[in-house]
């Protein structure tokens, strides 16, 4: 029987060149161990197929082949393909840098302004500066006419003011007021306005005490009436002082607060007389509090320190608010 010729592979052709019989005896070779050879024949081994041409060993490098089948394609298909991956490889580019313009800019740096330091409370606790306690005083339009600006201390008070009692804590309450201490210490800022029609003379003040002692010395004032109701005292050039004390209404104003009238009767060496009529009133707005006394050697009418109590108050609380909003 005739062994089977099986048709040339138009790869090896190709890659090859045309080697005539060459060929076809390769192959018969390479294939006669199979199919139709005649029994008892040695087969031959089968040798792969080598793209890279006979005599070349392959290659390890893993784009070779891929080039050598482009070599196999058409220019056209070949210029086709590349065009192709330009276009792949551009808008792979185009897309990195769009995503690069469109990325979220940092945000800008702000240096936040420093708030400026609060200033240090006062050793009595107020917070006020000795600008907004001397705004916080009284004036004359205030309490509108007849009150003027005072010329000067009244001449009654070192006369009859300046006394000395035996009947214990009386002592304390003549001196208070006689140093204009009703609060139990100095004055941080005070003021005199004087009624030229009656004599009389008030004395406002604001206070550099603690609001525990302004607290306490309130409610020592409210114990005057009961401990001091009336008692005697003498004066420097001997003149005999019959002292009444009574508790007195404010306005509700402030936190706390504690009114006092008080008359001194005065009798001469020649038997003359004189009666000094004082109000006495103290208020605490907070952190701070004010005092004041009304008094003459008339009747001094109550409606100038009921006017400067409330008026005292408010101007003082207005004064705290502004000095917290400008801190």
């Amino acid at each position: 029987m005739t062994p089977a010729i099986r048709p040339r592979d138009p790869r090896a052709s190709k890659l090859h060149g045309d080697h005539g019989d060459h060929g076809d005896h390769a192959d018969r070779d390479q294939h006669g161990g199979h199919g139709d050879s005649a029994p008892g024949t040695r087969s031959t081994p089968r040798v792969p197929w080598n793209p890279y041409g006979p005599g070349l060993r392959q290659s390890r490098l893993p784009g070779l082949p891929l080039l050598a089948r482009l070599a196999d394609l058409p220019r056209g298909v070949v210029l086709s393909l590349i065009a192709v991956g330009l276009v792949l490889a551009g808008g792979c580019a185009a897309l990195e840098l769009k995503q690069q313009e469109t990325a979220t800019p940092p945000m800008p740096t702000i240096d936040k302004p420093s708030k400026a330091p609060k200033t240090s409370p006062r050793p009595d606790g107020s917070t006020l500066t000795d600008e907004q306690a001397q705004a916080a005083l009284l004036t004359q339009t205030d309490l509108g006419a007849p009150w003027t600006a005072t010329q000067g201390a009244a001449t009654w008070r070192d006369q009859l003011l300046k006394a000395t009692t035996s009947a214990g804590d009386c002592q304390r309450l003549l001196d208070a007021l006689y140093t204009d201490e009703i609060l139990g210490g100095p004055a941080r800022a005070a003021v005199g306005l004087d009624d030229a029609d009656t004599g009389a003379q008030l004395r406002y003040q604001i206070a550099a005490r603690r609001p525990a002692d302004v607290d306490a010395a309130l409610a020592w004032l409210g114990t005057m009436p009961a401990r001091c109701a009336r008692f005697t005292a003498t004066t420097q050039t001997g003149i005999q002082e019959d002292v009444q004390v009574s508790d007195a209404p404010l306005p509700q104003v402030g936190d706390k607060r504690q009114g006092l009238r008080i008359s001194l009767a005065a009798t001469d060496s020649d038997d003359r007389h004189a009666v000094l009529t004082l109000d006495v009133a103290a208020v605490r707005v907070g952190q701070d509090a004010f005092a004041l006394t009304n008094g003459g050697l008339r009747d001094v009418p109550n409606d100038a320190t009921q006017a400067a109590v409330q008026v005292g108050a408010l101007r003082l609380a207005d004064t705290r608010k502004q000095g917290r909003v400008q801190v």
